[in-house]
């Protein structure tokens, strides 16, 4: 079955009720700090995956009268909603894991809180690897967020794990609280590199510089043109656009420069899959940005 990111969305609602379920269980039988923090993590997840669901299905949509770029930013926007979720639920869980430290509570019933753990920790694994078959597929960004959030609960499971086992067997006080705000801050990070990715598609951000140069020396490949300027890229969801001038003998003619477009489009679209390309036709020695030219397209033809 093919991961979309739809089914990808799905597949975390799911997970989320799963673990959700567990987890208050155990929260409620051992007290735990740690596990209210992974709990706490696990009713935010349900809610941001279901935010993800709805950007994604609207992201998908086709593009309209009113939306003739599409509707990927709905993605973007449900990934900065994911980000306000999870920057709250740190703080929720530094604030909790501060209070326990100066009361010195200890968490009882390790055993329910490490079971439910590891059942945590197996069905995360399963639902980031199918996440990210669908990223690979559609390169969403909202599933990107959602898989770095329940990436981070890796990490918060086996905090969980280890808080207990430290403090309830092995009889290290504040082992728990400690851990807690470890996790807190652990969101905080991701939340702040989730919100960067989303913010630039929001901003219209530039494709990474990688990416621009593969993207131009695949123009280059393609004959017919004397050079390619005023370069303009960015991403919208899962769909990406490119933009750029390129000279042309001044003799050519209309259909010869036609064809030209129509072989770089080609092989541009073959290379850079879902990707809308608009290429302006400049007669050699035009100038419509002076200072500006791009000269890479030439470099890499050894020019």
């Amino acid at each position: 079955m093919t991961a979309t990111p739809t089914r990808a969305a799905i597949a975390s609602v799911c997970a989320a009720l799963l673990l959700g379920g567990l987890k208050a269980y155990a929260a409620w039988t051992t007290g735990s700090v740690a596990m209210l923090a992974s709990l706490s993590d696990s009713v935010l997840d349900l809610i941001a995956s279901l935010v993800t669901l709805a950007g994604v299905r609207i992201a998908a949509q086709p593009a309209d009268a009113n939306h003739r770029f599409g509707h990927g930013k709905a993605e973007a926007l449900a990934a900065l909603f994911q980000v306000v979720l999870i920057s709250a639920s740190a703080t929720f869980i530094a604030v909790r894991a501060i209070e326990r430290l100066t009361s010195g509570e200890v968490a009882a019933d390790p055993e329910a809180g490490i079971i439910v753990s590891v059942i945590a920790i197996g069905v995360t694994l399963l639902l980031t690897a199918y996440q990210a078959r669908a990223i690979a597929a559609s390169g969403s960004i909202a599933i990107r967020t959602d898989r770095l959030h329940y990436q981070s609960d890796l990490l918060l499971n086996a905090g969980v794990i280890a808080a207990l086992v430290l403090e309830s067997v092995l009889r290290l006080r504040g082992a728990d609280p400690v851990f807690g705000i470890g996790i807190a801050l652990w969101l905080l990070w991701g939340a702040w590199h989730a919100a960067i990715d989303a913010i630039g598609q929001l901003m219209d951000r530039e494709w990474p510089q990688e990416k621009r140069r593969a993207f131009i020396a695949c123009a280059a490949a393609i004959p017919g043109f004397e050079s390619l300027h005023d370069l303009r890229t960015r991403s919208s969801g899962s769909q990406d656009f490119a933009q750029f001038h390129i000279h042309v003998p001044a003799t050519m003619s209309v259909a010869e420069a036609h064809d030209v477009v129509e072989a770089l489009e080609a092989r541009l679209e073959a290379e850079f899959p879902g990707t809308e390309i608009l290429i302006h036709v400049d007669p050699e020695g035009q100038v419509d940005r002076p200072g500006e030219p791009l000269r890479e397209a030439n470099e890499l033809r050894g020019a």
